[in-house]
């Protein structure tokens, strides 16, 4: 049986999966959970990109990303 993952939580460090064209957003990027929408079925994440002088807020399902776990294991 595999294990589940926990659900991301607000502060987390996170990766996409999966591109978001329509916001300029590539696989592998990351970003960090800022709130939780729909009963934690849709996170809204901020990106920095490079280059950009603000950042970037998408809302996102949990397919899009994972969490970053090698960012939790520097903050521990």
């Amino acid at each position: 049986m595999e294990a589940r993952m926990r659900r991301p939580h607000i502060d987390d460090c996170v990766r996409l999966t999966q591109d978001i064209p329509e916001f300029a957003l590539c696989r592998g990027e990351k970003g960090v959970v800022r709130s939780t929408w729909f009963a934690h079925t849709a996170y809204e994440v901020e990106f920095r990109q490079i280059g950009a002088d603000c950042q970037t807020r998408v809302l996102v399902v949990e397919d899009q990303f994972e969490i970053d776990e090698q960012a939790l294991l520097q903050s521990a």
